[in-house]
């Protein structure tokens, strides 16, 4: 599980009653390892103000930093906050700074109106490194025009301005813990006299070193109404600089100041207020009479947990398939322990579950390991949808691992499968049956009716499923022998980067029989029987009648029974070689397409 650091931003007003509009605290960033951090800082008001009528900010102040030895620098940041709408870009040690958060939260107040504050967050990571252990001077935050314009800032005493610098370090000889830092805006008053505020995502492993950081504006020592911090519904407080009943009292923990004038830079040790196994921590401020704005927490605790995210690398969609082929990678990144080899991976097509996979290997801390897998893709999902991936998902939503962060396993691609083009309709070819409806055909004649760039490019099939899947294409279309009537076939030109279809249809044809005038039975296997070509296995209906002369019906043939010069009919001559002579046929091909055929055939020896 992952949660962000936040920090604590506190404003003090306390004339009037407001009407209050906040932005809530929410997890901003996190790092996971053997990390600590300190926090160094000033404000810009000369002196607590609210037992005093001045109203003047400070142009500078200054505070050293001085890290631990043998430590790295992770991570920096830059608070700085006041009244006004905001002042964002200030300098530190002359380098220009520029807001990269900003929150904003206004008091509406019965006398003087509206009166915003701000506070700002920007990244100073790469400032820190360079300049190290020196003195850092903040300068050019200037509310003098807030101040002058709207004179409730300083009647309710709440003119304000300062600074603070986190800084995240890296020291192998801490044990792993997980650094959270939390922003926002919200705010107490003495109408609303508490604010809870609930961290999720934890799990504790250790209580050894746990603490919780803050950053509060406008604390006054000498308010001491009812300001009490508790964690986990125990209040908490670090005597004498902080009293339990005088949370934000204008002191600086890490330099042990009291004059740290209307701000808070404290940080709590929290090992007896939480306990091993929690998975969240109660915050709670509470006060009786003067206005908190709260903006950040800083929290470190010692937690040994993976945390596992997914990624696409990339994917391809080949053209008309409903298959799409995935890369992928799972890390182990933002993490203090391995994650367990077969991680599950669920993905999900429109939260359909279409695939499931695993990690093959364990993934050390900062590591990664990629993936692949081919996704068909039901025909129930459209060609537009949503592919979602799951990293530690058992294929309903469920995870077997526990992590520092169970709400980042996920990704999406919105994908679009390429649809099937109209498929181009070609002429049909014809050719004559050769027997039970087989025909030859020269299929690449049809290629003069398309248009193509390479030969080699073109592919026949028989089946639409093949094509699709290139695979058993027609490996002699110069002699293609049909099946049936019609056979459909389709041709395809992978030339394009999307392949071209076309159609057509083979159409087996009973073609006119050919009748011979003559033959000659007498077995020297030449012309020995009536050989009517284009008639048998074609016409496979077709009844054959052969007359003598005189009209007598003499044979009767069909598909099975050839004529060979004898008779079938009649009595005294049934199966004999008939005499030389003229006979006359009467052929009935029972065929729609013919009308009955008749004529002569001469019979010699």
């Amino acid at each position: 599980m992952k949660t962000r650091h936040t920090f604590l931003l506190i404003l003090l007003l306390v004339k009037s009653l407001f009407l209050l509009h906040a932005q809530e605290i929410t997890l901003f960033q996190q790092f996971n390892g053997h990390y600590d951090y300190l926090a160094i800082g000033n404000t810009l008001n000369p002196e607590e103000n609210n037992q005093n009528t001045f109203c003047q900010i400070l142009p500078a102040s200054q505070a050293d930093l001085q890290m631990p030895a043998n430590t790295t620098i992770k991570a920096a940041f830059l608070f700085w906050a006041g009244s006004g709408e905001g002042d964002l870009e200030v300098s530190l040690n002359n380098i220009p700074i520029t807001a990269e958060n900003v929150y904003n939260v206004n008091f509406e107040d019965d006398d003087y109106g509206t009166l915003p504050y701000f506070s700002c967050a920007t990244n100073i990571t790469d400032l820190i490194t360079t300049q190290g252990n020196t003195s850092y001077e903040l300068t050019n935050l200037d509310i003098s025009d807030t101040l002058s314009s709207n004179p409730g800032y300083c009647a309710n005493r709440t003119n304000f301005a300062g600074w603070s610098i986190y800084i995240i370090y890296q020291d192998n000889t801490l044990p792993l813990n997980q650094i959270n830092l939390f922003l926002g805006l919200d705010i107490i008053n003495r109408n609303v006299q508490e604010k809870t505020i609930i961290i999720d995502n934890l799990n504790v492993l250790d209580t050894q070193g746990a603490k919780i950081g803050f950053l509060a504006w406008e604390g006054d020592n000498a308010l001491n109404l009812g300001e009490t911090l508790s964690i986990n519904n125990s209040i908490i407080s670090n005597p004498p600089l902080n009293l339990a009943s005088n949370a934000f009292n204008g002191t600086n923990t890490f330099t042990n100041s009291t004059s740290f004038y209307n701000a808070d830079l404290d940080v709590y040790s929290i090992q007896n207020n939480i306990a091993t196994g929690d998975t969240s921590a109660t915050i709670k401020l509470t006060t009786q009479a003067d206005l908190i704005i709260l903006n950040n927490i800083i929290t470190v605790l010692n937690s040994q947990l993976p945390d596992a995210t997914i990624a696409v690398n990339q994917y391809s969609i080949p053209c008309y398939s409903k298959t799409i082929n995935l890369d992928y990678t799972v890390y182990n990144i933002n993490s203090t322990a391995t994650l367990q080899e077969q991680t599950p991976i669920a993905f999900y097509a429109n939260n359909q579950l279409i695939a499931q996979s695993t990690t093959e290997n364990e993934i050390a801390i900062n590591a990664f390991e990629n993936g692949n897998i081919s996704l068909t893709i039901p025909n129930n999902i459209p060609d537009a949808f949503t592919l979602t991936i799951v990293v530690d998902d058992i294929g309903n939503g469920d995870g077997m691992v526990i992590e520092l962060n169970e709400t980042n396993n996920i990704t999406t691609e919105n994908i679009q499968l390429i649809p099937l083009p109209e498929i181009i309709e070609l002429n049909n070819m014809l050719n004559c049956d050769l027997g039970f409806n087989t025909a030859y055909f020269n299929i690449t004649n049809q290629l003069e009716l398309i248009q193509y760039e390479d030969i080699n490019t073109i592919r026949f099939y028989e089946e639409f499923e093949d094509l699709v899947n290139n695979e058993n294409n027609i490996l002699n279309p110069e002699n293609y022998s049909s099946t049936a009537s019609p056979q459909t076939i389709y041709i395809k030109d992978d030339a394009e980067e999307c392949y071209t279809i076309y159609q057509f249809n083979l159409i087996t044809e009973n073609c006119p029989p050919i009748i011979p005038e003559g033959f000659s039975p007498n077995n020297d296997n030449v012309n020995d029987w009536f050989n009517i070509q284009g008639l048998y296995d074609i016409f496979e209906r077709h009844e054959l009648q052969i007359y003598n002369r005189y009209g007598t019906l003499i044979f009767v043939g069909d598909n099975s029974k050839r004529w060979e010069g004898t008779a079938n009919r009649g009595l005294n001559n049934q199966n004999k070689l008939l005499p030389v002579g003229t006979y006359f046929y009467v052929l009935n091909l029972n065929d729609s397409n013919y009308k009955i055929m008749t004529g002569w055939v001469y019979l010699n020896r």
